[in-house]
């Protein structure tokens, strides 16, 4: 049986020397603890995500379509669009379209989706103190350095 030789197609002696690897396997484990958290509400990392962003941007009563709220939250448009449905079976959101605008949806939080919110940003914000004190001092530095691999 072949296999490949390594050394000959990656610049990296070991996989631990990856920043790909290393991120995919911070972010597994990190997700891996926040959907553990998460599933004692039976919701979701994705529907908390842009539950949490929805409130967030609709916070100053504007409202915002589900294109933008996917924009915002760098998620698949359909995407977005399933997780806001099984949101919206669950009583968390309410969709409301325009006079006019049959295609665009907006979506707004109810009372239920803000009193889950606070229970999950809760559980979440424990799980993220908990998961990132091993930074220490560095998490400023860790924030502005994903910033800087998110931005356009």
């Amino acid at each position: 049986m072949k296999t490949l030789d390594w050394s000959k197609i990656s610049h990296f002696k070991e996989p631990n020397e990856s920043p790909g690897f290393n991120l995919w396997q911070a972010t597994t484990s990190w997700r891996r603890q926040i959907e553990a958290a998460l599933s004692t509400l039976n919701i979701t990392h994705p529907q908390f995500v842009l539950l949490a962003s929805l409130s967030w941007l609709t916070s100053n009563n504007i409202d915002i379509t589900q294109v933008e709220l996917a924009r915002h939250c760098n998620t698949d448009i359909t995407q977005t669009s399933q997780v806001l449905r099984s949101l919206e079976q669950k009583g968390f959101i309410e969709r409301l379209q325009r006079t006019g605008n049959a295609k665009a949806k907006f979506p707004r939080v109810t009372q239920n989706g803000i009193q889950l919110l606070k229970q999950a940003i809760f559980l979440v914000e424990s799980v993220d103190h908990t998961f990132f004190k091993k930074l220490e001092n560095d998490t400023e530095h860790f924030i502005e350095s994903l910033q800087k691999l998110i931005s356009n």
